[in-house]
């Protein structure tokens, strides 16, 4: 079983256009991305899955490993299939594809191989990482997507709203009766299980939050959890470069 980094990387991004390629203190955002992937004690191999060439070029200058892949992919995880699908290198059945987040210039290599653990376990097709929430502002942040799972740590259910409600408390004292979970928007898939799951229409859940992991899950797809206390810092707007610069 291989375990196959790849970062997927669009030039044109809604809020920030041109993301990847802007510059973090003397190196571009998907240049320190791919520098920590390769941090990691657990990956066979690193790769940048992009659809524009500008970013094909620089990775290339850098030393990386980088797949071109279409313009029309509606998430990251449909660019990651292509790009397993085309690399020189055979990727099997069983080999495992992990989706790294290219806006996280800081990932810790250690969440990476924290996920990747999730297979130790034969039965594990798909896995993600969570974090145990303690502030009010996270649990009630549309942006930050809450788990529930069941007994043996499998992801039931993605919502961004608070789940479970805590009836008869005020949402003031609900961290103080429950523990709650965001979901940390890293992904690892077996190759044969990740040809199924974009193979998927949309579903209703999907459609009505927004979170596509939703129909994995409607379809009858375990989704296998590791609890981190690490949240790295995503660049999703100029103001997260500028303040982030300020940091």
């Amino acid at each position: 079983m291989k375990f196959i980094g790849i970062i997927p990387a669009r030039f044109a991004s809604t809020r920030f256009p041109g993301k990847p390629l802007i510059d973090i203190d003397g190196k571009t955002m998907i240049q320190r991305v791919y520098e920590q992937c390769m941090k990691s004690k657990l990956l066979s191999c690193v790769f940048v899955a992009t659809d524009d060439e500008r970013i094909y070029n620089h990775v290339v200058s850098f030393g990386g490993q980088v797949v071109l892949t279409s313009c029309s992919h509606q998430s990251g995880t449909d660019r990651c299939l292509e790009a397993a699908k085309n690399m020189k290198m055979p990727v099997l059945q069983n080999d495992v594809v992990v989706n790294i987040q290219g806006d996280e210039p800081f990932i810790d290599p250690n969440q990476i191989d924290l996920l990747i653990s999730c297979f130790s376990d034969s039965q594990t097709n798909i896995a993600t990482l969570i974090k145990q929430i303690h502030s009010s502002d996270d649990l009630f942040n549309i942006n930050k997507p809450k788990v529930i799972l069941n007994k043996d740590r499998e992801a039931i259910y993605f919502s961004r709203t608070p789940l479970p409600h805590i009836r008869g408390v005020d949402q003031t004292q609900w961290l103080n009766h429950y523990v709650f979970y965001n979901h940390i928007g890293i992904y690892a898939y077996k190759m044969g299980v990740l040809e199924q799951i974009t193979a998927l229409p949309a579903s209703s859940l999907e459609i009505a939050e927004s979170l596509e992991q939703l129909r994995w899950i409607e379809n009858g797809f375990k989704i296998k959890t590791q609890v981190t206390d690490i949240e790295s810092v995503s660049i999703d707007t100029p103001e997260d470069l500028k303040k982030l610069k300020k940091e």
